[in-house]
């Protein structure tokens, strides 16, 4: 069995664009995945391209959840001091799963260190998780056959409309639902702002920061399918308890 031990990578990334706006990773895409995942007794680690200091973006104290890991002494060590990518072992990890954040459209996409150790942990039967923007991380990932690794999966991100009513539709690198598409994805979406949950095989995609629960939850569940031996659906499976 492999280790119990999951992977968290954010972005560096502390200005937005040429605006001189800050952002950074959104703080409930860390913390809302980290308490389903550790509840459930696997240990994270938190790495970003850089390593050292993440910047925060969406730091809301009136969520309870961000309220209890932002006083969380190992929970701010990790994100104060995050490992280089550079610096992780694909195989220590049964899962990776990249936080969002506008953030993470700028330095996350075309990091080929990530896209190695998203390949690699796919590929040794690990899941690949993201949410919101951080499905950017994901857009350029390439598997040993060299084909893109979302390619005919269901995947969710942050979607054009959602882009568009928070004005950087013009700000952001490229527009993740188009890029998504252009994969060879097919692209599922839920209401605006509201949470919206893909499972498609060892994949897990959520569409916005209200989906962050729901993916974290999903990592567990699908992580406790594997170990029970039973090929996964290759589409989105979400009612996989119901047909084993």
């Amino acid at each position: 069995m492999k280790q119990k031990k999951v992977l968290f990578v954010a972005t560096n990334t502390v200005r937005l664009g040429n605006t001189g706006h800050r952002t950074g990773a959104f703080l409930s895409e860390l913390t809302h995945p980290y308490e389903e995942i550790s509840a459930a007794e696997y240990d994270i680690d938190i790495a970003s391209p850089q390593g050292g200091e993440i910047p925060l973006d969406g730091i809301k104290m009136d969520d309870p959840i961000n309220a209890v890991w932002m006083n969380d002494e190992d929970f701010l060590e990790k994100i104060q001091n995050s490992i280089p990518l550079a610096e992780v072992r694909a195989h220590e990890y049964c899962a990776i799963y990249v936080a969002g954040g506008h953030g993470a459209m700028f330095d996350l996409p075309d990091d080929s260190t990530l896209q190695s150790l998203v390949a690699d942990i796919y590929e040794n039967d690990g899941v690949v998780a993201a949410v919101c923007h951080g499905t950017g991380g994901l857009v350029n990932c390439r598997n040993s056959q060299g084909e893109y690794l979302i390619k005919d999966h269901e995947v969710t991100g942050f979607s054009n409309a959602e882009e568009e009513m928070v004005g950087m539709e013009d700000v952001v690198p490229f527009l993740l639902q188009d890029k998504i598409q252009s994969r060879g994805a097919s692209y599922t979406h839920g209401p605006k702002f509201s949470a919206h949950v893909v499972k498609s095989g060892r994949l897990v995609t959520g569409q916005n920061p209200a989906s962050a629960m729901g993916v974290g939850q999903s990592v567990v569940e699908v992580l406790e399918f594997i170990e029970t031996g039973l090929d996964l659906p290759a589409v989105n499976w979400c009612e996989w308890h119901a047909h084993p």
